[in-house]
């Protein structure tokens, strides 16, 4: 799969099928979406492939929100590499991009660069400097700029629409199971470990600690994981929150990965969620936390 970081692409890789979107998780509506222009493409004998946006459009217009990705762009792009695509192209998406405008942007960019053949995108698809462009305007330049617009229907489970959104409140609801239902995969993150106060390692509990960065928050709590570390896989326990207890202000990721006791700073760590054991909470004493993670270890034993 080639990687493209702008959309000045190869010839050979033109006059292709392109589908257009965050891809946030590439959860299981994307995976139909992506294998249905998949199968398209194989049957003409064109190239597919994808156009998405880093960072993601909302987060750079609206600099509030935070810990929004169901994924980091690294992992978005094994994600995608794994649907079989033929290339991805991975737009920067700052200021002088946000300004370009919705005529330019069918002109300029779908068709004097990408010279896209089937354009895929969603129905409330929008696009061009204040999104002025729409499904409509795209279909109004499908016979000037020669290509088709292909409209993709949402993927429904228990007829609710599979999208990130959902995803993202099953994840403040501590909805593990479910999430990884809908993403066909563990959701996870993937983080540098960096310095903490060392608490851990004094009760007798070493934590990896991670920065959540733009992750998604999930529901503050205890959570059974599987920590790969390089090529090594490894089971352990999770505490996502703020560590009441000890009157803690940052948001953490802390990870206690069994068997392994040895420094971990710096180390990529990809933390993978199995299952939700409890809320966080206040203990009254470190006597009583350490009894409480005691329990949760040996739940989360048996839970990965």
């Amino acid at each position: 799969m080639k990687i493209f970081y702008n959309t000045s692409i190869k010839k050979n890789y033109q006059n292709s099928l392109i589908a257009i979107g965050n891809f946030d998780g590439v959860h299981s509506g994307h995976k139909k979406i992506l294998n249905n222009g998949i199968k398209k493409a194989r049957k003409i004998k064109r190239k597919f492939g994808v156009l998405t946006f880093e960072p993601l459009p909302v987060m750079f217009f609206n600099k509030k929100i935070k810990n929004h990705r169901l994924d980091d762009l690294k992992q978005k792009i094994v994600n995608l590499k794994n649907e079989n695509l033929d290339f991805i192209i991975i737009q920067k998406f700052n200021k002088k991009f946000s300004k370009i405008n919705y005529k330019n942007f069918i002109s300029k960019i779908l068709f004097k660069k990408l010279r896209c053949k089937y354009i895929y995108v969603s129905k409330n698809f929008k696009f061009g400097n204040k999104r002025e462009g729409n499904i409509k305007k795209l279909m109004q330049s499908q016979k000037k700029y020669l290509f088709k617009t292909v409209i993709t229907q949402p993927v429904k489970k228990n007829k609710k629409i599979i999208s990130s959104t959902m995803i993202r409140k099953l994840l403040k609801r501590g909805k593990i199971e479910k999430v990884n239902n809908l993403l066909k995969r563990e959701w996870a993150v993937y983080g540098k470990v960096i310095k903490g106060e060392r608490r851990g390692r004094k009760l007798g509990f070493p934590t990896c600690n991670i920065d959540l960065k733009n992750y998604m928050t999930p529901r503050l709590g205890v959570y059974a994981v599987k920590v790969k570390i390089d090529k090594v896989l490894k089971k352990g326990i999770a505490n996502v929150g703020y560590r009441p207890t000890f009157n803690g202000k940052k948001l953490l990721l802390e990870v206690n990965i069994f068997g392994i006791k040895k420094n971990l700073y710096n180390k990529n760590l990809n933390v993978i969620f199995n299952k939700f054991i409890r809320p966080e909470k206040k203990f009254k004493n470190i006597k009583q936390l350490k009894q409480q993670i005691k329990k949760d270890i040996k739940l989360a034993k048996s839970n990965v």
